[in-house]
């Protein structure tokens, strides 16, 4: 393995930086124990690998369990065995007003925040402790604030863990409304012939009791069409995380999720336990961060799957970024998308392309689906999530009509 770098352990020692780079993969939050690292040590040593990429498909294939983890692993192995200018970009992070203005404005990779945060705290400490520098705080903003407004896919480990529990409590009304149907009530304002008919039935026509009725009230159902697609993988498991808490206080929520195909994951979400209610959509699931196609999706979900669940003026939550990559099938998005919504009450698209605030509809697939939607959110923060809570009980799309963006986009 010529053209393989040592790692930071140095030496030549390929076994060790394995078990260093197993350790760091563990820091930035993927499930790799160690067995897994003696595996991949007894993978490369079995192989004989002599280039780069089958050094990193064996790594690969014995350090990642699911599709969700690759994105990290890739990150990670770019940083680990080719460390060129890693202390660099840790310097200008630490201290902005150091770099270059055009670097400034670039973002962090996704998942590149867990990575470098892994490799600092994985990174044997020396003997000798730096010296420490103390912040005064006071005039700061708070970590809750800060955290509010964080984007997720630049989040570290334990943010997202306290992301996590700030969606759990998030306090979420069950918009119950009267239906049509009625049940008995002894205060009800209606009467109800048929159960004073049967009383008379029982006990004969002696003694009338009359008996009354009042509306059925239950919340109006929710269905979500997500996008599991590989561009949106930093904000999907936030975003599922939010539709099981949705389904425990509001009980009527519907979730699909599409890549190149779509699946229906309601079953999954059901379970009480949220980490095993998400391992089990990941598990059920063949394309999770994959490629997708948004308007082969849409046109399924409008065929098989309208009438099951939107029979009962549901509001739909569309959560993808609009990025169509089948190539003919931005003619028919429009379509599909304007056909989704006259058969739902409100058709909410959530992009977490609007963190970006010179966000522009250029792209094909989104100047198609914008005009047939009723509100176009931004869903990438805990602030986002918030905004949509209280969404969900008011019908008026205020800021997020989408007219706005087709008249600055016109």
């Amino acid at each position: 393995m010529d053209d393989l770098p040592d790692g930071p352990a140095g030496g030549g020692a390929l076994a060790q930086n394995i078990v260093h780079f197993a350790r760091a993969l563990r820091e930035a939050g993927l499930p790799v124990g160690p067995g897994a690292a003696l595996d991949a040590v007894a993978a490369v040593e079995a192989a004989r690998i002599g280039a780069r990429e089958d050094f990193r498909a064996a790594l690969r294939a014995t350090l990642v369990k699911k599709r969700e983890q690759a994105p990290v692993f890739e990150r990670a192995f770019e940083l680990y065995w080719r460390r060129k200018g890693f202390v660099e970009k840790m310097l200008a992070a630490l201290s902005p007003q150091a770099t270059p203005k055009e670097q400034q404005k670039r973002r962090a990779d996704p998942g590149a925040t867990r990575v470098a945060e892994a490799f600092l705290k994985a990174k044997p400490r020396p003997e000798a402790a730096a010296p420490s520098l103390d912040l005064d705080a006071r005039l700061t903003m708070s970590s809750a604030e800060v955290l509010q407004r964080k984007d997720f896919a630049q989040m570290t480990t334990d943010e997202i863990a306290a992301a996590i529990a700030a969606i759990d409590r998030l306090e979420i009304a069950d918009d119950a409304r009267a239906t049509r149907r009625h049940r008995a009530d002894p205060t009800g304002r209606r009467p109800d012939p048929r159960m004073a008919m049967r009383r008379v039935a029982r006990s004969g026509p002696d003694a009338i009791a009359l008996a009354w009725r009042s509306p059925r009230v239950r919340p109006r159902p929710v269905v979500a069409i997500c996008d599991i697609s590989g561009s949106m993988a930093d904000y999907t498991r936030a975003f599922l995380h939010f539709l099981h808490r949705l389904g425990e206080a509001r009980g009527d929520v519907t979730t699909l999720v599409f890549g190149t195909r779509l699946t229906n994951v309601t079953r999954q979400l059901r379970r009480r336990d949220v980490d095993e209610a998400l391992d089990r959509c990941a598990a059920g699931v063949a394309d999770w961060a994959g490629g997708t196609r948004i308007s082969s999706a849409l046109h399924r979900f409008n065929k098989d799957w309208s009438r099951r669940t939107l029979g009962r003026g549901a509001i739909v939550l569309l959560f993808t970024d609009g990025l169509e990559r089948d190539g003919d099938g931005e003619a028919d998005l429009g379509a599909e998308t304007r056909r989704l919504r006259l058969s739902s009450h409100r058709l909410i698209w959530l992009n977490p392309l609007l963190r970006y605030a010179a966000f522009a509809p250029k792209a094909a697939g989104v100047r198609a689906m914008l005009p047939e939607v009723d509100e176009f959110r931004p869903v990438h923060d805990l602030a986002s999530i918030s905004a949509l809570v209280a969404a969900l009980n008011d019908g008026r799309p205020g800021a997020a009509d989408p007219r706005r963006w087709l008249r600055a986009d016109g």
